[in-house]
Order: C-alpha cells, then structure tokens, then sequence
C-alpha cells in the first residue's frame, strides 16, 4: 500500500472553508474506498465534479469467452496482438475470472480525444516497451520499460506515448492491489527484509490543474460496459490533495530478488497481492549455492491456483521456446514444472537473467476467444520426452 502523500495547496483543516484569492470556494472531494473504512485522499476543485451534462453511448467491453472451464495448459504469443491507434480499443482481455482479467495492449496513440475512469477495478499497467505519462486528475508519473502503474479505481486518467511502439500488460482487480502484507509492519511500513521498499516507489509530483467549463468527454468502465459521460469541468482541476489513495510507480529493475542455498519457492518473488490474486516479479539474480543445488524450479502440482507467466526479457531457464511477449498459463488441478532437459542445464549455471511478470489467481480462469487467436495449441505436449 502506498504512504500518506500531498501535492498542491491545501487547506490546514479538513471539511473546512477553503477560498481563492477571489474569495469563491475551493469543492472538497472525497476520493475513499471500502466505503468510509479504507485509503482515502481529500481533494480540493477549481469546480464541483459533479457536473455532468450528458450521457451518451453506453456499450460493453465483456470479454467473449472461448473455454469456460479449462484443463489445458497453453502458450500464448502476446506479440501477436496487433497494434491499435485508440488505447481502449488495444486492450485485449485474454485471461478472466470474477476477481480480475489479463490484458494486453499494443496502443499506437495517445488518449487525446477523452479521459478513462475504471469504476469497478484497480489496473495494475505493466510498460514491456514504450516511454510517456501517465496523467491523472491527482497528478502526473513519467513511465518506461519494466515499470509498474499502479491505478486505483476511480482515478481519471489518460496515457501519452513518446512513439507509437507500446506493448503493456494490463491486470484489472476487482479487489484493492497492495503491498504484500508479509513484508510491511502493523503500522504499514515495509519492513527490512523486503525486497523493495518506500523510496522505491514513484508518487505523483506534478499536478496539472485546468480550470476550464465547456464538453469533457469521461469513458467510464462499470460492470464490463463503457458509459460515455460528458462533464461541463475539466477533470484535472485539482489544485491540491493529500492521503493514500492515489497513483503511484514501481520499476521491476527496483526489486532486489530473495535468494537461498537450495531453489526458493515463488512467493519469495512476491510484488503486489489482493485477497484473490498474487503478483510476482522475476528479475536477474544469483542461483542457489548449495554445492549440489538444482536452479530449476522443482515440479510443483498447482492444486488451488492458476499460474500465468508473462515473459518479458532475457533466458527463461525452466522453459524450450520462450521469447519476450509470451504467456504460459498453467491451470489448476495439474502438476506442472520445467521443461525436459532444463533441469540438468541448470546445474552449475551461478545466474539467470530472467525477466518476467508472474500473476496467480485463485480461482479458475477463462479463456477468450482473443487469447484463441495468439494461443499455441500444442504447448500442453511440450514435457513429453521425445
């Protein structure tokens, strides 16, 4: 979970008479979740945001699902999805259950036309390539290769890219997205065995603020469909704000791996979890250092938990035939591990120089007819010994 934060002007009181210069009102707003109980931030407005003019189109963005109830274990080539110009519109769901959905994009252009508003998820945005900035009515980050953003439900935002070469990895959450519990103290602080820590994490230094009135057209995501509201205020008219609730970044580069004498077991990977989902992070580091360890991960039976994989760079030692874009996907119900031969080339190796981005999920997983697409069929075949 991110750490109290404040940008702007604010007044020293909350729920209080906060003025302009010309004597008109600041709009207090509060940006909570979990009703009155969870993070929250108090924003201040140049105007209410409240102000809505019309709705338009109203049209579902559900995914299409292809396998409800699946067995099989796939490979799929991420690098296939093909590249749109509008960022909603590249957002292919090929992963989902009630709890979340796997997306990836490829947008070639910047939001310019509108702004996004995800009412029912946090989205966890993963850069695989691409530079801009995220914008957000509480304030701007800078991205690039390998970081994390972390949006929270609600946050208006829009992307802008510097070329139109982006590949992201998108996990929509149903449930809140923190820090793993494991690694923070009672207080919310990370502890000292964690692999990262809060100077590694990225806050909103730059507020845009607009105070303009006219036709700002808000896409709103709720329940699998988009609304189309029209807003007499500009959304970024925030002059100030302070809390916990609010958009943050995180560089894969900046996790400082856990490692042991025998092979450690992928939670020591841990990024991000929710009560239904974990996120991991797999990034270079040294082996195991027991005289006769084996690097490989042992087989393991994925009893509760469908394991997905997104590849992002380097030499993936477990797996034959893996490049930078692609996804594994190991249900759940069967046992699964390296590849053949890939355990005994792991011995003696002193490093890896993987780089990839692991989410389970406990419950099952679906998979779309956009995942069909770009899906290997014969990967399941793939630990037999020919």
């Amino acid at each position: 979970m991110p750490f109290y934060h404040k940008l702007g002007k604010i007044p020293p009181k909350r729920h209080t008479q906060f003025k302009k210069p010309n004597g008109d009102f600041y709009y207090e707003q509060l940006f909570g979740t979990i009703g009155f109980d969870g993070m929250s931030t108090n924003s201040y407005h140049e105007q209410r945001p409240t102000q809505v003019k019309e709705i338009k189109n109203q049209y579902s963005v559900a995914p299409k699902i292809a396998k409800e109830n699946n067995m099989q274990s796939y490979r799929f080539k991420g690098f296939q999805v093909k590249p749109e110009n509008d960022y909603l519109e590249s957002r292919k769901i090929v992963l989902t259950n009630s709890d979340c959905n796997i997306i990836l994009a490829a947008p070639k252009q910047s939001t310019e036309d509108y702004f996004y508003k995800n009412t029912d998820a946090d989205e966890l945005i993963f850069i695989h390539k691409g530079t801009g900035k995220l914008r957000t009515h509480l304030g701007n980050l800078d991205f690039k290769y390998g970081d994390y953003l972390l949006v929270p439900r609600g946050v208006i935002y829009k992307l802008d890219f510097d070329t139109e070469d982006n590949r992201l990895f998108i996990v929509e959450s149903r449930r809140p997205i923190y820090t793993p519990k494991r690694y923070r103290n009672y207080f919310g602080q990370l502890l000292e065995h964690s692999p990262f820590c809060e100077r590694d994490l990225r806050q909103p230094q730059e507020l845009e603020t607009y105070n303009e009135s006219g036709d700002f057209l808000i896409k709103i995501k709720k329940q699998d469909e988009i609304f189309d509201m029209v807003y007499a205020s500009h959304p970024f008219d925030v002059v100030g704000y302070d809390g916990y609730n609010y958009p943050y970044a995180f560089s894969i580069h900046d996790f400082e791996p856990i490692t042991g004498r025998v092979h450690q077991p992928p939670p020591v990977h841990q990024t991000f979890e929710t009560d239904a989902f974990v996120v991991c992070s797999f990034v270079p580091r040294l082996y195991d250092y027991h005289p006769i360890a084996v690097p490989a991960p042992y087989n393991h039976s994925n009893i509760d938990s469908d394991e997905v994989l997104y590849y992002v760079d380097g030499d993936f030692m477990s797996r034959n035939d893996i490049a930078a874009g692609h996804i594994s996907l190991h249900p759940a119900g069967i046992p699964h591990g390296p590849h053949p031969g890939t355990m005994e080339k792991s011995i003696g190796k002193v490093k890896t120089e993987e780089l990839a981005v692991m989410v389970d999920t406990f419950k099952p997983l679906k998979v779309t007819e956009d995942a069909l697409e770009i899906a290997d069929e014969d990967y399941f075949k793939s630990w037999l010994d020919h």
